[in-house]
C-alpha cells in the first residue's frame, strides 16, 4: 500500500512540473512577440533620373541644332627630345676629368669647352709626333743627297725613287700623327697633358654622366654629355588600337601642355608605330612641334587632338545646358508628366557664342533645359 502512495505522489509532482514548464514557455513566447519589431515597410527607390519642381515654366529650354564637324581624338602624351637632333659629346681620350665647365640643362653654343682630362694619351701620341718629325728630316736629308748623286750620274735612278718613296711614307706619317694630336685637342708645338673636350653643336645639355675626377674611356659609352637642338621636339602620343584608322601620316594635332593650358601649338605627324603594346593595346605616335619660346621641357604632360579627314554630324546646345558630374556629362530633358529627365551625353569642344558641341546622347530637334546648374540647385534645395 505505502508503495503506491509513494508511486501516486511522484505522478503528480512529475505533471505539476511538466505543467509548470509548459506554462513558462508559452509566457516566453508571448514576451518575445510581444517585443519583437513590427514588420518592414519596402519604400521603392528614389529614381534620381526623373525630378519634379514646383514650377517647370521657371526653367527656359533650348532646342539643340544640328553642327557639321570633323571628329576629334584627344589623346595623352610626353614631351621628347628629337632623336636626329641629338649629338652625343664622347671624351676623346682616356683619362681623369679634371674640370667641368657646362652642367646639365645648360645651353652651350659651337665650340664652347665642356670639360677637361687629364690623359696619357697626350704624351703617347706627341712621341709618335716627334719620331715623325725627325724621320722626315731625315728621308728629305737623303733624297737631296740622292737628286744630287743622280744628277751627277753617281747614282741610278731605282736608287732616287727608293729616296723619294721613303720621303712620301715620311711625310704621311707626319700628317697621320698631327691630326692625331689636332683630334685629342693638343697643340703639336705646346703638346700638354690635358685635352679640352668642346662642344660639337649648339642646343642644350639634356645628359651627364660625368662628375668631377671620375674616370672616362676615349669614344666609349656612355658618354659624358649629349646635347640637343631643343628648337624642334617630338610629342609621342599612345593611341588605342581601335583609334588608329582615324590618324595619318601628317596629320595635323593641337598639343596642349599642362604647365601653359592657354597655349595651343601645333604640330604635324611624323611617324606612327610599326608595333603595339601587348599589355595596354597602344601604338606610339610621334608628332613634331617647333619649340617656340624653348618653353617646352623634356618630360612634359601634354594631350594631343586630331581632327578626322571627314565632317559629321552633331548637335550643338548651349554651354550652360550641360552640367558634369560623377565625371560625366549631362543634360536635363522635359517629359510629358511636366518633369525633367536627367540623360547622360559625351560633349564635344566649345565653341563662340557660349555653344558647346555634343557628340552622341542627343538629336537635333530635342529640347533641354538651358541652365542645368540652376535646375540641380533647385531640386537638391527641395
Amino acid at each position: 500500500m505505502n508503495r503506491l502512495l509513494t508511486f501516486k505522489a511522484t505522478i503528480c509532482i512529475g505533471l505539476g512540473l511538466l505543467l509548470t514548464g509548459c506554462g513558462r514557455n508559452v509566457t516566453a513566447q508571448e514576451n518575445s512577440a510581444a517585443t519583437a519589431p513590427p514588420p518592414a515597410t519596402v519604400v521603392p527607390g528614389f529614381d534620381v533620373t526623373n525630378v519634379a519642381v514646383d514650377h517647370p515654366e521657371q526653367f527656359p529650354l533650348a532646342t539643340a541644332k544640328e553642327h557639321m564637324a570633323a571628329p576629334e581624338l584627344n589623346v595623352t602624351g610626353v614631351v621628347s627630345p628629337d632623336v636626329s637632333r641629338q649629338v652625343p659629346v664622347p671624351s676623346l681620350a682616356t683619362g681623369r676629368v679634371i674640370e667641368i665647365d657646362a652642367r646639365l640643362g645648360d645651353e652651350v653654343r659651337q665650340g664652347q669647352l665642356l670639360f677637361k682630362v687629364r690623359s696619357s694619351d697626350i704624351s703617347g701620341a706627341y712621341s709618335d709626333y716627334r719620331k715623325a718629325v725627325m724621320n722626315e728630316q731625315l728621308t728629305k736629308v737623303q733624297l737631296n743627297r740622292s737628286q744630287i748623286l743622280f744628277d751627277h750620274g753617281a747614282t741610278p735612278k731605282s736608287a732616287l725613287e727608293v729616296a723619294q718613296n721613303a720621303e712620301d711614307s715620311a711625310l704621311v706619317d707626319l700628317e697621320t700623327t698631327r691630326e692625331h694630336l689636332h683630334l685629342l685637342g693638343a697643340d703639336p708645338e705646346h703638346p700638354s697633358g690635358i685635352v679640352e673636350v668642346p662642344a660639337p653643336v649648339s642646343g642644350v645639355i639634356t645628359d651627364q654622366q660625368i662628375t668631377n675626377q671620375s674616370g672616362v674611356q676615349a669614344l666609349t659609352a656612355p658618354n659624358p654629355f649629349t646635347i640637343s637642338d631643343m628648337s624642334y621636339i617630338w610629342i609621342v602620343c599612345d593611341v588605342y588600337e581601335n583609334d588608329l584608322a582615324g590618324i595619318h601620316m601628317g596629320d595635323s594635332a593641337d598639343i596642349r601642355l599642362n604647365a601653359f593650358p592657354d597655349r595651343v601649338f601645333k604640330g604635324a605627324v611624323s611617324n606612327i608605330g610599326a608595333t603595339l603594346d601587348p599589355n595596354i593595346r597602344t601604338a606610339k605616335v610621334r608628332i613634331e612641334v617647333a619649340n617656340a619660346g624653348m618653353i617646352m621641357r623634356i618630360g612634359m604632360f601634354a594631350t594631343a587632338m586630331f581632327r578626322g579627314q571627314k565632317e559629321e554630324m552633331h548637335t550643338l546646345v548651349p554651354a550652360s545646358a550641360i552640367i558634369h558630374l560623377h565625371d560625366r556629362d549631362w543634360v536635363f530633358v522635359p517629359t510629358p508628366d511636366r518633369k525633367f529627365r536627367r540623360m547622360e551625353i559625351r560633349s564635344g569642344a566649345l565653341l563662340p557664342g557660349q555653344m558647346e558641341e555634343v557628340i552622341s546622347g542627343l538629336k537635333a530637334g530635342q529640347q533641354v533645359v538651358s541652365n542645368a546648374l540652376v535646375l540641380e540647385n533647385t531640386v537638391e534645395n527641395q
